[in-house]
């Protein structure tokens, strides 16, 4: 099944009116026509069978046949996860943690960051693309980024974890630590992991500092594993 994403659409839609570049790629590249079925969703749970009516590069209209709703999940992922160096592996762990299922991301500016700008368009765009290649009906929320200190001392979720490397510290493994249905928020640091300061930080606002395994683990790694550890305790 091909999916396409359309965040505009209301769940009691009629039609479907597709966007210039889109209505193009549905003509030029997919070489759709009238009377052709698409599934489009609109990211929030919703998948539209629509049937087209109108075709043309400029602009695509569809009526919608049915309406279907994927039940949310029982838990709630949110990963907190410094950016890369190199812009393509944070792309990377985007994709995949899509893929896998996260539910909420944000980029930490940490003490250690040698990228503190990003540009969150694009990593909108590699989102989208990896929820419509992984069938999903639900996009990512993608945060603006954040001093990772202030998200440390303003977050008061139950379930907090941060990974980080920093030896003599008492850490317990993920995969322990996680009981099916809870939301959680995990800590991912950058390359040059998190600052003595931001552990601290951390562990006297109640993280619970956590292991992924024996590997030393690079930060998109490191992000992938807990994503997956997650998803993994809440399958049935």
């Amino acid at each position: 099944m091909q999916l396409f994403y359309n965040p505009n659409v209301n769940a009691d839609a009629k039609e479907i009116i597709f966007p210039k570049d889109e209505s193009k790629h549905i003509v030029k590249v997919l070489r759709k026509r009238e009377g052709d079925i698409l599934n489009v969703t609109n990211g929030k749970g919703y998948i539209f069978k629509t049937e087209i009516t109108l075709v043309t590069p400029q602009q695509c209209i569809a009526k919608v046949l049915e309406v279907e709703t994927q039940p949310e999940p029982d838990y709630y992922l949110h990963l907190a996860v410094a950016p890369t160096k190199m812009n393509d592996r944070y792309e990377w762990f985007l994709e995949k943690a899509t893929e896998i299922g996260v539910h909420e991301i944000t980029p930490i500016i940490c003490d250690h960051s040698e990228r503190k700008v990003v540009k969150l368009q694009r990593f909108e765009r590699v989102i989208q693309s990896a929820m419509k290649q992984s069938l999903h009906l639900s996009i990512p929320k993608l945060n603006e980024a954040v001093k990772a200190s202030d998200f440390i001392k303003n977050n008061t979720a139950e379930h907090k974890f941060i990974a980080h490397c920093e030896e003599g510290k008492d850490k317990v493994s993920l995969k322990r630590s996680i009981q099916k249905g809870e939301r959680s928020i995990i800590l991912i640091g950058p390359e040059g992991d998190f600052s003595g300061n931001e552990i601290r930080l951390a562990l006297e606002n109640n993280w619970k500092a956590i292991s992924l395994g024996n590997s030393r683990l690079r930060t998109e790694t490191a992000a992938i594993v807990a994503c997956h550890t997650v998803a993994l305790a809440n399958e049935d």
